[in-house]
Formats: structure tokens, sequence, C-alpha cells
């Protein structure tokens, strides 16, 4: 065997940590601006802080008593009549995949902190330089999960390879099982962060705008509003670590899928009959060599330029190297023949291929939400007409394009399982996630330079800066808006493939060969399944709801009983509002999260897999639909709000910030807020945390029900 391949995913995965440091030590020799600058930044980073730690002493006591239940479940199998108790190995990779999930959200959150008010300096000089900080800040976090991720999982496989070198022909297979705890510690802590942080950023958002904005009529991100700074922290600990630990989560889930199937496949190689288990590994860690080269490409020229354009080269580039490279590794490292996985049978090529479907429907899922969230879009532009008439055409025209958005990502995502399963079945499906997914790293920087760019305009704001600084700023956050739309749909489609890939793997590992939906138990858990993204999203909106309650109270409060706010000579009291947020989204993210890992267990144990596998199916489906919907309604909504800080034609007449149409659509965008940043990306952690759930249960409930 070659045993050098093995360690290569490792290494590349060491490679982008250390182009992380670079980069991050480049955003932290930026210039901070001001001493005003320097006290806002230092509120909001010690509020993101304040709220990871209590965050933390939570997850802390369920990553313990997860550990202590995996421990003891029972052990995995017996080979050659000796018993392989394995479960306290299960239980060490669950804790090492929830604290790099939690370390790759403390690390975006931390460059965030730093390069929003670097951003904002760097705004009052030029639009080229504030892009050049903004998405060099997101860079470093989109390195640092992708690193962490390839490190971690490529690692944990060459370790957990010696330590079952004894076990023969069960060597693999056994390997394969015990890193599933790996991936169910890192979806676990990525929900519990993504609902948590959800709540925080938008529960400040919702009651900073309805007091702020619609009731005291002042700009957005006044310091004389209390909940700014909540607002700002918000941006951190929800769109920025809680999508770390997103990302996380959804790249070692998509590879880890694609190595279950892959060990099904008989070959024979040169790499110890493991290449179709390898190369998900191998494609991902070269993704993040690719997403540095295409960061190279993320430039503009001055102020006239498009910065969505130039995120979108270095964002196409990259991909289209992945691409190419892709068909040398799969030649390199698949054999020459045809290889064989259950009922299908394919060569190398369609491997590639599959490869191929998996980047073109990821690249189809960018470029329609981009049309359904971007600014000066039709549909956006449809929003920004029905706000002329009222608060409530404004709702229904941004329910309305949600709705019809989910109409051709899910034909895409239907002709792209079609399509990579008849190129290289159930294996095809899941490496064609793993080609959609290789290039997280850039994927993530686009994404996370958004809400950077977003708190900068904040910190503009609040230390009365220029207006050309503010300016330049809203630019950034406007296009940052549509990219994070964009890789939330990108998000919710490789979870969509991945579920797919691990739904066929839970099946195999439950010993079964079909769902019946004839059998009425197992209809009834498909119809019990497309139910739960409706409650969970429920639960999640409700928990934005009463915060944003609470803290609409809390600022009218010291409007009303802290003199001199409105002139200036009194500072609001901002840490209120802070611990408003932090306290309700750490109680309110427990019961969703609770729902997404009991779930699976209550039913598998309770009525069998073949029903468990039905629940799964209708989460799937009913998840991927409300994330698409939640996710570009909520993004549209948004734009159309900035649309109007522009100003816009409506009916032959101006009209521009203040105005009653920009009122209605600020309402839209209050709306909006806990779909698109709350329960809308949930959903592809939802479906993929309770694939994994029962996939890891998969061996103890084989039999029960038949």
């Amino acid at each position: 065997m070659n045993d050098y391949v093995i360690y290569l995913t490792p290494a590349l995965g060491v490679l982008g940590l250390v182009v992380m440091a670079f980069k991050s030590a480049w955003v932290s020799k930026q210039d901070d601006g001001d001493e005003t600058m320097k006290e806002l930044a230092r509120h909001i980073a010690d509020g993101a802080m304040a709220f990871l730690k209590a965050e933390w002493k939570v997850l802390s006591i369920f990553v313990v008593l997860t550990m202590i239940f995996l421990t003891y479940s029972g052990t995995i199998t017996s080979i050659n009549g000796k018993e392989i108790h394995s479960h306290w190995i299960i239980s060490i990779a669950f804790l090492i995949g929830a604290v790099f999930s939690a370390t790759a959200g403390y690390i975006g959150m931390k460059v965030a902190t730093k390069a929003n008010v670097r951003t904002t300096q760097a705004a009052r000089s030029s639009l080229k330089q504030a892009l050049k900080v903004s998405f060099t800040g997101g860079t470093v976090m989109g390195l640092g999960v992708a690193g962490l991720a390839v490190l971690g999982l490529g690692g944990l496989f060459i370790i957990f390879l010696s330590m079952f070198a004894g076990l023969g022909v069960h060597q693999i297979k056994t390997t394969i099982e015990v890193l599933t705890g790996f991936s169910l510690g890192a979806e676990s802590i990525a929900l519990f962060s993504r609902v948590g942080g959800g709540i925080y950023t938008k529960a400040a958002d919702v009651g900073a705008d309805l007091v702020g904005k619609v009731e005291a009529g002042i700009p957005e991100d006044d310091v004389r509003n209390p909940a700014t700074i909540a607002d700002n922290v918000g941006d951190n600990v929800g769109d920025v670590a809680g999508m770390g630990a997103d990302l996380f989560g959804s790249y070692v889930a998509t590879i880890l899928a694609t190595m279950v199937l892959g060990q099904e496949i008989v070959v024979k190689d040169a790499f110890g009959n493991m290449s179709p288990i390898l190369l998900p590994m191998v494609i991902c860690g070269l993704g993040i060599v690719f997403s540095i080269i295409g960061t190279m490409f993320v430039r503009i020229k001055d102020e006239k330029s498009n910065v969505q354009n130039a995120l979108n080269i270095g964002n196409w580039m990259s991909m289209i190297l992945t691409v190419a490279a892709s068909y040398f590794v799969v030649q390199w490292l698949l054999p020459d023949g045809p290889l064989t996985s259950r009922a299908s049978t394919f060569t190398k090529i369609d491997v590639f291929y599959s490869i191929v479907v998996g980047t073109i429907v990821g690249a189809i899922m960018s470029i329609v939400t981009e049309y359904f969230t971007a600014m000066g879009k039709k549909p956006v532009l449809s929003i920004v007409q029905q706000s002329s008439t009222g608060h409530a055409t404004n709702i229904i025209g941004g329910l309305a394009v949600g709705m019809k958005s989910t109409v051709i990502p899910i034909l895409t995502l239907g002709g792209g399982i079609m399509a990579s399963y008849y190129f290289a079945g159930l294996y095809g499906v899941a490496i064609a996630a793993a080609g959609m997914m290789a290039t997280t790293a850039m994927q993530l920087a686009i994404d996370a330079f958004g809400p950077i760019a977003d708190n900068a305009g904040g910190i503009a704001e609040m230390s009365k800066l220029p207006p050309e600084v503010r300016e330049r700023t809203d630019n950034l956050d406007a296009v940052g808006n549509t990219t994070a739309a964009t890789g939330k749909g990108f998000a919710i489609a490789s979870a969509a493939l991945t579920s797919l890939a691990l739904f066929a793997a839970f099946v195999g590992m439950a010993g079964i060969d079909r769902i019946d939906i004839y059998k009425a138990n197992v209809l009834g858990g498909l119809f019990v399944g497309g139910m739960i993204p409706f409650i969970f999203s429920a639960l999640c909106i409700q928990a934005v709801g009463k915060a944003a309650m609470e803290m609409v109270e809390e600022v009218r409060r010291q409007f009303r009983e802290i003199p001199g706010i409105m002139e200036h000579t009194a500072e609001p009291e901002y840490e209120k509002c802070v611990a408003i947020s932090t306290n309700a989204s750490i109680k309110q993210m427990l019961l969703p999260g609770a729902i997404a890992l009991n779930v699976p267990v209550l039913i598998g144990f309770v009525f069998g897999p073949e029903v468990l596998g039905g629940l799964l199916a209708g989460v799937t489906v009913s998840g991927v639909l409300m994330g698409i919907f939640q996710s570009n309604a909520g993004g549209a909504w948004d734009n159309a709000k900035k649309s109007f800080e522009k100003g816009v034609m409506i009916n032959g007449e101006m009209y521009y910030k203040g105005s009653e149409p920009h009122k209605a659509s600020v309402t839209g965008d209050t709306v909006g807020d806990p779909f698109k940043d709350t329960s809308g990306p949930s959903m592809n952690i939802l479906i993929k945390l309770m694939s994994i759930v029962s996939l890891v249960i998969a061996p103890f409930i084989a039999g029960i029900g038949k």
C-alpha cells in the first residue's frame, strides 16, 4: 500500500491552518481606528465572548452526558467470537468533533471582532481596502473551518485505522463506524450554535429595529439605541460563530457519508483497497488549496467596481480548479475496470462525472439564490413595489418570493440526484456532495465577510464617521446579504445530497433493504418526519419573538427612564440588552436541539429501523423545502429594505429611507430576520443530525419491528 496517501489529507488541513494563521496576523496588523472606534469594538468583542462562554457551559454538560451514553450503550460487534468494546472510542471521537466544531466557531468569531473595526477604518480610505480587510477576515474563518475538518477527520482516520489493525477485514468498517462519533459531535454543537446564535442575533436585531428605526425614527446602528451593541454582537455569534460550526459539521458529514458508502465498493488497488474511502478526503483537502488560490482573485480596482462580480470570479475559479484536479485524482486513486457497490456497477470516469454533477448543482443553487435575493433583480424589486401599498402587501410579496424560489432548486436537486445515481449509484450521490463541498473554505470566506461588513457599518454609524464611510460599508453589506443567502442555499443543497447518502448508509447498517410506504406505521413515520421541520422552525421563530418582545420593552424603558439618551448627554445601558439576548438564546436553544437528537432514538427503539427510515425521508424533503423558502424569503426582504436606503423609483416617484414604503420594508425585514438567520439555516443541520444519530444507533435497532 502507498501509505503516504492517508497522510496527504491531514497535511492539507495543516496547510490551510498555516495560511489561516498568516492571514489572521495580517488582519491584526491593520489600523483599528480612533479611541471611540476601539471602545465600540471592545464592547462588541466582550459581548460575543460572554455569549460563547455561557453557551459552552451549557454545551459542556450536554457533551459529558452524551459521552457517558455512548460509552455504556453497548458494543459495536462481535468478531471471531471476540466482542469489540469500542464505544469508549466513539465517545472520544464525539468529544473531539464537538471541540473542533466549537473551535471553528470561535476562530471565526475572534477574527471577525478584529476585522470589523479595521474594515471601518479601511473604508475611510477606499472601498478597495475595505473589501480586502473584510474578505481576508472571512478567509480566516473559511480556512479555519476547512482546515480543522480535514485535519480532524484525516488524522482520526489514521489513528483509528492503526488501533483496529488486528481486526483484519473488519478494520476499515470498524474505523468508519467509530468516525461517526466525530461527525455526531460536530453536528450536535453546530445545531446548538446555529440555533442559539440565531436566536441571539435576531432578538437583538428585531428589538433594535422596532424601537429604534420604527418608533424613535433614529438611524440603524445609532449609538443612542440601547440594543445596538447587542445587535452587532449578534452578527458575530450568529452569522459568524454559528455559521462556522454549521459548515464545519456539514463538511465533516459529507465526507463521512461518502466514506461509509465507499467501504462497500469492491476494489483492488495500490492503496490497501481503500481508494473509494480516501477519494472524498483527498478531494476536499485539495479544495482547500484551490480555495486559497481563489481568494487571490477577489479584488476590485476602484469605487465603481462591482464587489459581487469580484467574489463570483474567486468562487468560480476555485470551483473550476477543484473539478479539473478531481479528474486527475480519480484517475490516480481509483483502479481501472468496473467498480461494484450494491446493485450498481460503474467506472472511475463515472465517479468523475458525478463530481461534475455535484459542482453544477452547487453552481445552479448559488445562481438561483443570488437571483431571488440580490438587489436590482426582479424578485426583490417586486417586494419593493409592493411596499408602496403598505406593510401587509410587503409581507405577502416576500412570502411569495420565498415559495417560488424553491422550484428551480428542488428540480435541480432532483435532477442532480438522478444524474449522479445514474453514473455511480449511491456512491455517486455522495461523491457529488463531496465535490460540491470541496470549496467550503472559499464559500465560507464569501459568506463570512458579510457580517464583518455589517459590523463595520454599525461602528461607522456609532462613531459618527463621514457619510462616504457608511456608504462603502453598506455597499459591502448589501453584497454580503446576497452571499449569505447564497451560502445557505449551497449548504441546504449539500445537506440534501449528504442526507440521502447517510440514509443509504443507515439502511445498510440497520439490516433492511427497503422502506415500504404501503405499511401504515412507515407512512405514519413519513408524515411525522415531514412535520418536524415545521415545529422546529416554529420553536426557533417563537424564541426570537419572545426575546425580541423583552428587548423592545427594555429599550423603551431606557428611552423613558434615562433622560438625555436622545440628546447624546447620557449613555444607554448596553449591557442589559446584551444580557437579554444571551439568556434568551441559551434557554430557548435547548428544546429544538432535544427534538433533533431524541426523536430518532425514540422512533428507532420503539418502532424499528423501517419506520425510522420513513421519518428520515419526511424530515429530509420537508426540511430542504423549508430551508430554501425561509432563507430566500428573508434575504429578499432584507435587500428590499436596503434598496430604499439607496433610493428606489415606484410609479414614477423616488422613495428613500424614512418614507412610508421604507417603513413597510422594515417590517418585512423584521419578519424575515428569524427566517433567514435562525430557523432557515438550521434546517440543513437538522436533517443531517437526525440522519447521523440514526446511523449511530443503526446496529442496535436492527431487527426491531420485524
